[in-house]
């Protein structure tokens, strides 16, 4: 088994989920791509996630409610770095109370997203 670090991108946008992807692949990260928070949580494998890349605003749970039911589950959720372009305080308020790691604006400037990747690997 791989010790190669795991990032689940979950982002309604594909082109987002896409780019995010080569990001993290070329940093030599693992990715899981996943289009909303329910497929994320529908996942069987998901515990094997090591860090996360969460955009706030999708249908149906966002961002901030994935959050949520993770932080209402036994397991510890694995550190979450959200994205955003609905940057507003109150949002990143309810990010950063819930436990994320940081709270990014799109477009994320991508030397400041492997920045954060990495110390939230090493955290």
């Amino acid at each position: 088994m791989s010790n190669t670090p795991v990032i689940a991108i979950v982002d309604d946008d594909w082109s987002i989920r896409e780019a995010l992807d080569d990001l993290v692949l070329s940093c030599g990260y693992r990715s899981r791509l996943f289009s909303s928070a329910e497929d994320f949580l529908a996942d069987g494998d998901r515990f094997a996630i090591d860090c996360m890349l969460v955009d706030v605003k999708m249908p149906g749970l966002t961002g901030i409610q994935l959050q949520a039911v993770l932080n209402e589950q036994a397991e510890p959720a694995p550190p979450m770095i959200f994205m955003t372009s609905y940057g507003d305080e109150r949002t990143r308020a309810a990010a950063m109370d819930g436990g994320a790691f940081a709270f990014l604006g799109k477009p994320v400037d991508f030397n400041q997203l492997v920045l954060c990747l990495e110390e939230a690997l090493n955290h």
